[in-house]
């Protein structure tokens, strides 16, 4: 039977407990327990248990006996020591090898907010959750054994993901070179039905993305992105749907890992979908957020379980009209709360042409908010010498692109747009139609805070001590479930 843990708390009367673990045994091998506080139905007037900071606890000997519990451990999810109050559930977890979280607890000692973190700590140590009506599982990860694997995973869509990722995989393939590069696998909502390899390094440009448009392929997806502007190999994968954990639904991601491991490449980036999780264990991760997503998407609810799979953490879009300097302060000492260790660079985005646009009439097109237009338009004139007749931001709305395009043929020279949404079925189509010239433009991380490039470098030194590690045969993550690389 799978090894458990169980969370119970003091609000239900121990013989009420014992009947629940009577029945519970029946399934499960219970090997631990966890206390997460209130008194209510406990006798005697108990003592304060050690760790608990406000909930006073038991002789937890005494109970884990009339229990039948071998060890019960005394932890307050409730705790304002976010870090401490994950660090105590995964330790007990750790120590216990234990498969699955099993919450006999309730209202009001454990809320929302502390299940996600029970769910969190759990799926963070590769055990599942589960309670009276609601199960998570952790991913399933495949191992990747010819070189160190690197994940770049994300808190949602628009985030700046495939920019950050394409950044460090031209950094890196440049570090490596010597060695084999990087390849690139991106999984995506649009990705092949086959894994598909796209070499960045012969060079793409506008015919060869309409090409693999007009042939039936979304050429405006990540692994056309990442090819595009940081030059390396790229393996297209797709996938559909994502849980609250990060798994997708159907993805063929493992059908890539051939192509991976025959690339000769020295290092493997591993780029997720939205805020789905590669399915590969990585032996360090970076995990990108939007500084304007809410907090709680980033550093609550399962967002959580993402910052503790990660070594770094890059906030995008660090100004306004994204977000205040006051929200980006809060939403990095949330993260730094859950995971102090986690190193956290804070970033904004700016427009980089593929091409020289000086002196050139361009009409700019992206996936951006209105907002953030005089930015943009800004930047292109003041930094690449554009004369910026026209940003839209129809790059996601055919319906708004459709006018857009249509100006752009009169009143500019040069079509730029970023590769995403319909930059190429509709914008290359219709520079190509109109005789514009078409460059592509990528979105340029630059460091606000913290130094992004030293960070980026030091997760890959990180993922290659944690694969050499591993391959004498010290997996850093040894049980099912757990990615290689977990700190």
């Amino acid at each position: 039977m799978p090894r458990a843990v169980v969370v119970i708390d003091g609000e239900h009367y121990p013989p009420v407990v014992a009947a629940a673990l009577d029945g519970l045994r029946r399934r499960y091998d219970v090997v631990a327990g966890i206390f997460a506080g209130g008194r209510e139905k406990l006798r005697g007037g108990l003592a304060a248990a050690p760790g608990l900071a406000a909930a006073p606890g038991a002789d937890l000997g005494g109970l884990a006996r009339e229990l039948g519990l071998p060890r019960l451990a005394a932890v307050e999810p409730g705790g304002d020591d976010v870090a401490a109050v994950l660090e105590a559930l995964r330790a007990t977890l750790r120590e216990a090898r234990a498969e699955a979280l099993v919450d006999l607890s309730d209202e009001p000692v454990i809320g929302y907010r502390e299940r996600f973190l029970l769910m969190s700590a759990a799926l963070a140590e590769g055990a599942r959750y589960v309670a009276a009506d609601a199960e998570v599982r952790p991913q399933r990860f495949a191992r990747l054994d010819a070189m160190p694997a690197l994940g770049v995973i994300g808190t949602g869509k628009r985030v700046g993901k495939t920019a950050v990722s394409g950044w460090l995989a031209r950094r890196l393939d440049g570090r490596l070179a010597g060695r084999g590069g990087v390849v690139v696998v991106a999984m995506g909502r649009g990705g092949p039905p086959e894994p598909e390899l796209v070499r960045g390094a012969e060079g793409l440009g506008a015919a060869e993305l309409l090409a693999a448009s007009r042939a039936g392929r979304h050429a405006a997806g990540d692994c056309y992105e990442d090819a595009v502007f940081a030059g390396v190999t790229t393996i297209g994968c797709r996938r559909c749907g994502g849980g609250l954990a990060g798994a997708p639904y159907d993805d063929n991601v493992r059908e890539a890992l051939p192509l991976v491991e025959a690339s000769g490449a020295a290092l493997a980036v591993f780029e997720g979908s939205g805020a789905v999780v590669p399915p590969v264990a990585c032996d360090a991760t970076i995990c990108v957020a939007a500084a304007g997503q809410p907090l709680e998407y980033v550093a609550g609810y399962l967002g959580t379980y993402r910052l503790l799979l990660s070594d770094a953490l890059v906030l995008t879009q660090c100004e306004p009209p994204f977000a205040a300097a006051a929200d980006v302060a809060a939403l990095a000492a949330a993260a730094a709360a859950v995971k102090p260790a986690l190193r956290i660079v804070q970033t904004v985005f700016r427009p980089r042409p593929a091409q020289p646009i000086r002196g050139r009439k361009v009409a700019f097109f992206t996936t951006a908010p209105e907002g953030a237009v005089p930015r943009l338009a800004q930047a292109l004139a003041d930094d690449h010498g554009a004369d910026v007749v026209l940003v839209s931001t129809g790059l996601a709305d055919r319906g708004k692109l459709a006018a857009d395009v249509a100006r752009a043929a009169k009143e500019a020279d040069v079509f730029l747009t970023e590769i995403k949404a319909a930059a190429v079925d509709v914008v290359a189509e219709a520079a190509a139609a109109a005789g514009r010239e078409l460059v592509f433009c990528d979105n340029e991380p630059r460091a606000r805070e913290g130094d992004l490039g030293g960070v980026v470098d030091d997760v890959e030194q990180l993922a290659g001590e944690r694969f050499a590690a591993r391959g004498r045969g010290r997996p850093a993550g040894a049980r099912r479930g757990r990615p290689d690389g977990e700190a």
